[in-house]
């Protein structure tokens, strides 16, 4: 087959550039793919938006900032970068891992390059034992593979979306995790299982992003180990630019956002910078639901409920009979008018699949849960803190417009907030309506 030269220099990556257009109000500017472009999901707010905020708020080292929706870590890497004690939570777990991870800056670039080559070497004379050549198509021999290829536990391989990867691209994903886990060394371990994640999902599986995670042209094959060493040099080269001032705290912690109460100390928080997910038919699960299970994270449907309890509800695809936040908004007056309105117009349309005779329901939950959060966070709370919650407005149900920025401010109001004014973000093409939709920034203050 020849020798296999792994290359472990530094990559030059493109990058979108930051413009005023409404197109690009939410891309990742160049100057800002250190450390964010780790691993990111395709809709998540920008940097730059959370500096913006940073600047309004007059935030410093003296402040801790927190991101109760915190994803995959904007906020904590950018508070990081500024030198900005912050904390995030996250209930999704590997978007907790990917936030955790990515503000860990303590790992040796050179001594994660080697052992990232060693694993690769590993990893690519498994993958000759099995007959498999993983250099790049041009320079392949006709080999095929001997064997049945590897593959996941049936329960497992039920929760992934239909041929979300293809059979040979995941035996060598497999017998990388494998690789990595014969040669763990924990100094590494924890960014070597993101840069996977990362070339998993944008690189070697079938899935595309538009903006719901769905299946493209299948690949029947994919480069694994050098897909996935690349991501690991990209990693080593930012680790090697960045300059984290010193003893600046960063933490990611899994918790749901609903419940905060046992999760930090009271009045510790001046500020929170948050994006949390908004009234519509997005399973958040289902995008990381290709790394969750091959990391695994989710092995069985009981793990998948279990995620899926612990978030706010936004979709018809995690509400449970026992569900009771639409109890904190049973009085608001515009919530019960647009569930009214939903339910009107399912009845009139003829709508009567299971999820859309819920769409009124999960409307109720989900400014409930909204109105929880709100309400627990006032006891973390320092008297005079500012609050920027990223939301935009939905016609997802039926058509119906809610307006999210609005009604969050009218809940935040009767929870003795002040609401210092909505900043339009951007504008975004509803499908269903093709309506320009208002993706806003509620600006709040408590006041103690």
């Amino acid at each position: 087959m020849g020798a296999l030269v792994f290359d472990v220099t530094n990559k030059t990556r493109t990058a979108g550039v930051r413009g005023h257009t409404n197109a690009q109000a939410n891309r990742l500017c160049d100057e800002d793919r250190a450390v964010h472009n780790w691993y990111r999901f395709v809709l998540s707010f920008p940097p730059h938006l959370v500096r913006d905020y940073i600047r309004r708020f007059g935030l410093d080292s003296q402040d801790r900032v927190l991101d109760p929706f915190c994803g995959t870590g904007t906020t904590l890497v950018e508070c990081r970068k500024q030198g900005i004690p912050s904390v995030g939570i996250e209930a999704n777990p590997v978007a907790w891992f990917a936030s955790r991870v990515k503000v860990d800056w303590t790992p040796d670039p050179d001594g994660l390059a080697a052992h990232a080559g060693k694993v690769a070497e590993l990893a690519c004379s498994a993958l000759r034992r099995d007959g498999i050549d993983e250099r790049p198509p041009l320079w392949r021999s006709d080999s095929r593979p001997t064997g049945t290829l590897r593959s996941l536990p049936e329960e497992s391989r039920r929760l992934l979306l239909a041929n979300s990867i293809s059979p040979l691209p995941l035996h060598k994903v497999l017998t990388l995790v494998d690789c990595l886990n014969q040669s763990r060394d924990d100094r590494y371990n924890a960014h070597e299982l993101l840069a996977l994640a990362k070339a998993v999902v944008f690189s070697i599986s079938n899935l595309n992003f538009g903006p719901e995670v769905g299946v493209g042209p299948i690949k029947e094959d994919a480069v694994v180990v050098q897909t996935w060493l690349d991501e690991v040099c990209a990693m080593t080269e930012d680790l090697r630019l960045i300059q984290p001032p010193s003893d600046v705290p960063a933490e990611a912690r899994r918790a749901d956002s609903r419940q905060m109460l046992d999760t930090l100390p009271p009045h510790s928080v001046t500020a929170v910078i948050t994006s949390p997910p908004y009234p519509n038919e997005k399973d958040y699960t289902r995008t990381t639901r290709l790394e969750s299970v091959l990391l695994g994270f989710i092995r069985t449907k009981s793990d998948l409920v279990a995620l899926k309890h612990m978030l706010v509800r936004s979709n018809t695809r995690n509400v449970y009979k026992g569900d009771d936040d639409d109890r904190w908004v049973q009085s608001h007056k515009q919530i019960q008018e647009i569930a009214s309105a939903i339910e009107k117009r399912r009845i009139e349309l003829g709508k009567t699949s299971g999820f859309e005779r819920m769409y009124a329901r999960v409307t109720r939950l989900y400014f409930g849960g909204m109105a929880r959060h709100l309400a627990d966070l006032r006891t973390l709370l320092r008297p005079g803190a500012h609050l920027a919650y990223v939301v935009g407005d939905q016609a997802s149900y039926l058509r119906i417009m809610i307006r999210t920025g609005q009604i969050l401010s009218d809940i935040a109001r009767s929870l003795g907030y002040q609401v210092e004014g909505l900043d339009l973000f951007r504008t975004r093409l509803a499908t269903a309506t093709k309506e320009q939709l208002r993706e806003e920034v509620l600006v709040l203050r408590w006041p103690g």
